[in-house]
């Protein structure tokens, strides 16, 4: 497969891994929008959240649940933004189904 995202799940590009388990990767964004930025990403590919359908109910539901390990993990208690982008127009820019976990900062809106 030529996702970027699988290949990075896979290993097979390198990345800075921050949570791992036989459903979820998540890894350090390569170009961060805020001090903490982590991109948490399905093992399976899903090509984005309009792309999910009803089997995928409990690893979204684990993709989540992980976001809000990560921001434990990463001191985050004032506060954070997990933001999933959907399609084109919804600005997604891989597709591959990722979540951003982000903070550190004030997050404003809308996001800059």
């Amino acid at each position: 497969m030529s996702c970027l995202f699988c290949k990075i799940a896979s290993g097979e590009i390198p990345s800075t891994a921050v949570y791992q388990d036989d459903l979820v990767y998540a890894f350090a964004d390569i170009n961060p929008k805020s001090p903490v930025h982590i991109l948490v990403i399905p093992r399976e590919h899903i090509g984005s959240l309009a792309e999910a359908v009803d089997e995928h109910r409990p690893l979204l539901g684990h993709l989540m649940w992980v976001a809000a390990e990560i921001a434990r993990r990463k001191g985050l208690a004032k506060g954070y933004r997990v933001v999933v982008n959907s399609g084109d127009e919804g600005g997604q820019t891989v597709d591959h189904l990722h979540l951003h976990v982000m903070g550190g900062r004030q997050m404003t809106w809308p996001p800059g």
